[in-house]
């Protein structure tokens, strides 16, 4: 039997629910971090280092962020970035996949459909 192959491009992004988030006035979308833990509690306490860290997402970022309903797979974020930005978004997938990437490796966001192994 044939081993089934995952396609980046069928996986569904969602929100993880553990970060708050919001829109700001010029469209830009800005994620609220909490700095929590044993070390980050020490840093708080002696270096004054704040609670939240504020993440701001710039023009794509803050498009595809919205995109990313737990309902749209990457596939159709990409023609949504396509439609909205043209050329500019070149080369698109690969910026998409890095990108969506990065958010799951800091565990912002979460896949719905992804395939266990």
């Amino acid at each position: 039997m044939a081993k089934e192959k995952e396609n980046y491009l069928d996986y569904i992004p969602k929100h993880n629910e553990r970060f708050s988030w919001e829109e700001k006035e010029n469209g830009l979308v800005v994620i609220k971090v909490a700095n929590t833990g044993f070390f980050n509690r020490i840093a708080q306490l002696i270096f004054r280092k704040p609670k939240f860290s504020f993440i701001d997402l710039d023009e794509f970022g803050s498009f595809i962020w919205m995109q990313i309903d737990g309902q749209r797979t990457v596939y159709e974020i990409g023609v949504a970035v396509r439609n909205k930005f043209g050329d500019k978004a070149e080369p698109l997938y690969e910026r998409l996949a890095k990108f969506i990437t990065v958010l799951r490796n800091n565990a912002y966001v979460v896949y719905v459909n992804k395939i266990k192994k």
